[in-house]
């Protein structure tokens, strides 16, 4: 399968492949900077990041209106006879109440919802993606900013918020690096506080006379495109675009650029939207699947059962794209089946009330509507049943029914894409990367980080663990959110170009099938090279010895694990309290430590800061001391994120060994990442304990 080594890592020689061949010469591989499809990944993961974090909303919003509207689930169950001022009606916002003796038609929640909740949680997310170093301020004045556009357009203005919110947040960002250090003490809240109020108002006015009617006509436009598609009986052709785009990647793009804003729109004018199942209907992929499981060869049919399971009840559709990645002629079975479910839901009035996120079934059928659970249900059992006969004609059709070696998969890849692909010289080519130290830290990487990659790594770790390598972490994460802080990397190899910049320092390794990739294997083999003892013809050199760590400077009660903290001003009080609690200071020596922080601040890298008291404060020492504080999930630190505080009270040299060993941790990412996580008081006494000269 796959395998790409980063630069900076040099393929081990000597090592077997899967297919027993010996690495005889070292390569290093050089993967290419983003391209076009890349960009527009990277512009749809953008879009997606807004919507996603936001979805349990969107799902709240759906199941409201299913239930209260007046033909949502409740009246129907009713016969449709439930009087206009009862409590479905009010909080439907449908029908009228007498109030104060008039007559006053019900707002209801629905309505609210989609019109303001939803557009301003778009915009504050949007709004802090762009400015989180200071916490919500972005967010603050991207929300700000989205209600502007809110108001000067009677649609729900989704559109408006991915645009406004994002706007808020780094044009926040920049007016504050113009006084970054010139606001004199005491003065920072009042600017902080009335500069991101003014501006904020600029952009919402801003948005409410120049951006609100844009977005409204593109709005108005584009929805006009998609009724004059459904009235020419067209919509079905949209198969032909989306189902490719999802294979390459780039389903976020138009599911939450185009189809979300258009199918919300839909859906408040009519009570379901189409547009909702053009991308998330499950029954295409499911089918290939199907057909993979009966037809297929190999890995593929091995492997096929368990992605079925995962993609059609869970909703990782990504789980299927390996499968027409390495066999590109069953993108034929995809569009035939992602257009006959389109066509099954204009048929009969097929629709959801809200997105279906994941693409599972058994979301789609948390936003189904009355009218539009015939519709759904024959649109995706159609759509499986004709990817699988489509799907099942061409794998019986073809001498290479899944088990085709990598080579072939890859050139038939670059065939589909029209293009070299930006890893294709070390597709054919596998090996484990030579590691310059032990592999504590692994990370599987994909575009959102909530599927294919938890899938991924779940299977990776389990086999780490299997070998006997307990201690090595292996988490997922989205592309977006890498840092420069493992070992190796795993990742599909359509996303290579993008996460290969993000994580210099890490070997990386490509995949492109999720379940079973004989990838997951050199991987472990790579660990194994890497923390195993190797023999070595040089003699070795021989281990300082660590001395016994004096329990007066560091003593096991001053150890505090799993704590946390409100602010840094919360964690600074809590680690003077420790040096209170061990009588290494008074309380005065506290307010030291806040001073102090004014001044300069004390976090030292790494996830680490060592707060301590000003030259004036140190009266209030009693004795050298120091203390260990864990924060597992972390305390903003004048916008670097601190896990670890460490305290310091001395007047004189007695504490220099340990944050001496504290350096040498430091520097040593793994065991830095063991002080971040650790659970045993022991462990990290051992880890501070300095060496022998």
């Amino acid at each position: 399968m796959d395998g790409v080594v980063h630069p900076g890592r040099t393929a081990a020689a000597g090592l077997p492949t899967e297919d027993g061949r010996t690495l005889t010469e070292p390569r290093v591989d050089t993967p290419k900077g983003p391209g076009a499809r890349a960009q527009v990944q990277k512009f749809g993961t953008f879009l997606s990041n807004m919507v996603m974090p936001n979805i349990g909303a969107f799902i709240a919003w759906g199941l409201i209106t299913s239930l209260f509207i007046e033909a949502g689930w409740l009246n129907l169950a009713a016969g449709g006879t439930l009087p206009a001022d009862s409590w479905v009606a009010q909080l439907g916002g449908w029908g009228t109440r007498m109030v104060d003796g008039e007559e006053v038609a019900n707002t209801g929640i629905v309505g609210p919802m989609i019109s303001y909740l939803l557009p301003l949680l778009i915009g504050y997310t949007g709004g802090r993606m762009v400015y989180n170093e200071r916490g919500p301020r972005g967010g603050v004045v991207g929300a700000i900013a989205t209600m502007g556009v809110i108001a000067g357009t009677s649609i729900p203005m989704f559109m408006g918020a991915m645009i406004m919110g994002p706007l808020g947040g780094w044009t926040m960002k920049k007016i504050d690096a113009l006084w970054d250090g010139k606001i004199k003490p005491g003065f920072e809240m009042l600017v902080d506080n009335f500069s991101a109020g003014i501006w904020g108002a600029i952009l919402a006015v801003a948005g409410f006379f120049a951006l609100s009617p844009v977005v409204t006509g593109v709005s108005t436009a584009m929805g006009a495109g998609v009724q004059v598609l459904v009235n020419n009986g067209l919509l079905p052709l949209t198969s032909v675009l989306i189902e490719p785009a999802k294979i390459l990647f780039l389903n976020n793009a138009i599911n939450h650029g185009v189809l979300t804003p258009l199918g919300l729109a839909q859906s408040q004018a009519t009570g379901q939207s189409i547009l909702f199942l053009l991308e998330a209907n499950p029954g295409p992929g499911l089918g290939i699947l199907l057909a993979f499981m009966l037809f297929g060869k190999g890995a593929a049919k091995a492997s096929a059962p368990g992605a079925a399971i995962i993609h059609f009840l869970g909703g990782i559709h990504e789980i299927y794209f390996p499968y027409v990645l390495m066999k590109p002629v069953m993108i034929i079975a995809a569009i035939a089946g992602g257009a006959s479910g389109v066509l099954m839901n204009v048929l009969f009035n097929g629709g959801l009330r809200s997105p279906a996120a994941p693409g599972s079934i058994i979301a789609v059928y948390a936003s189904i509507t009355p009218q539009g659970i015939v519709g759904v249900t024959i649109s995706w059992i159609v759509a499986a049943a004709v990817s699988f006969a489509v799907g099942a004609l061409l794998l019986r059709l073809s001498k290479d029914k899944g088990e085709g070696d990598l080579g072939a998969a890859t050139a038939s890849m670059e065939s589909m894409k029209g293009k070299k692909s930006s890893v294709s010289s070390t597709l054919a080519g596998t090996g484990a990367a030579a590691l310059s130290g032990p592999v504590r830290n692994v990370v599987f990487a994909c575009d959102a980080g909530m599927g294919s990659s938890a899938m991924g790594a779940s299977v990776l770790r389990k086999k780490i663990q299997d070998a006997g390598f307990s201690d090595v972490k292996v988490v997922n994460q989205a592309i977006a959110n890498l840092t420069d802080s493992y070992d190796i990397i795993v990742t599909h190899k359509d996303l290579a170009a993008r996460a290969a910049p993000l994580v210099p320092s890490a070997a990386l390794y490509t995949v492109d099938n999720f379940m079973g990739s004989p990838v997951y294997d050199e991987v472990v083999e790579a660990v194994k090279a890497a923390n195993a003892p190797t023999a070595s013809d040089a003699p070795a050199k021989p281990k300082r010895k660590k001395k016994a760590l004096d329990p007066n400077v560091l003593p096991r009660e001053a150890v505090r694990l799993g704590l946390i903290a409100a602010d840094k001003e919360d964690a600074i009080r809590m680690a003077g309290q420790t040096l209170v609690a061990i009588g290494a200071a008074d309380e005065g020596y506290i307010d030291g430590m806040l001073e102090r922080e004014t001044q300069v601040s004390t976090f030292m890298g790494n996830g680490v800061a060592i707060p301590h008291g000003t030259n004036e404060s140190r009266g209030h020492i009693k004795r050298a001391a120091l203390g260990f504080l864990q924060f597992p999930g972390g305390v903003d630190w004048n916008g670097k994120t601190a896990y670890v505080a460490i305290p310091i009270a001395s007047n004189s040299d007695e504490h220099v060994g340990i944050l001496s060993a504290l350096a040498t941790v430091l520097a040593d990412k793994s065991k830095a990442e063991r002080l971040r996580t650790t659970t045993s008081v022991d462990e990290v006494l051992d880890l501070l304990a300095p060496e022998e000269d």
